[in-house]
């Protein structure tokens, strides 16, 4: 039965790093201590629509010096009308990291939806990734930094 349950596992997952999200797909769910406490589901256009940034840096996940880009999670904090402490971020796998929502204006860290100029697929750390500008700061060369930085993101709970 266990092998007959990872079989399953394991072929859902290849069949979901393999596909290509349509453009009103939701991509990211938000719930917790938002504005009208109801959950917010978004869309790559929704996201997108909240504003752009752009962090250029190298990370222990790739070689040489890698663009993201994606929404600041101020700007998206914000947005949702977040009024929690932390954020707890979930990702397909289950991986989870808290987040002090003061990561977001502190170092300026962003939910990015490309690698360098491509949106990122599920097998390649998308279709979201919480990046920081580890180049500008040597303090966010750190694993606490490192483990916040979750990919394949789905859900955040503000908390």
């Amino acid at each position: 039965m266990v092998k007959v349950m990872l079989a399953v596992i394991t072929l859902a997952f290849s069949l979901t790093c393999g596909q290509t999200l349509a453009n009103d797909d939701i991509i990211l769910t938000i719930d917790g201590q938002i504005a009208g406490g109801a959950p917010v589901n978004l869309r790559r256009a929704d996201l997108e629509a909240i504003g752009n940034a752009t962090i250029t840096t190298t990370t222990p996940w790739h070689d040489g010096v890698v663009t993201f880009e994606g929404v600041p999670l101020t700007r998206l904090m914000e947005k949702i009308g977040a009024h929690g402490k932390i954020a707890f971020v979930v990702a397909l796998n289950e991986y989870v990291t808290e987040i002090p929502l003061s990561d977001f204006s502190e170092h300026g860290a962003i939910l990015a939806l490309k690698k360098d100029g491509r949106y990122m697929e599920v097998a390649d750390k998308g279709p979201l990734f919480v990046i920081y500008p580890y180049d500008d700061k040597p303090e966010l060369k750190s694993e606490i930094y490192f483990s916040r930085s979750a990919w394949q993101v789905r859900t955040i709970t503000i908390e």
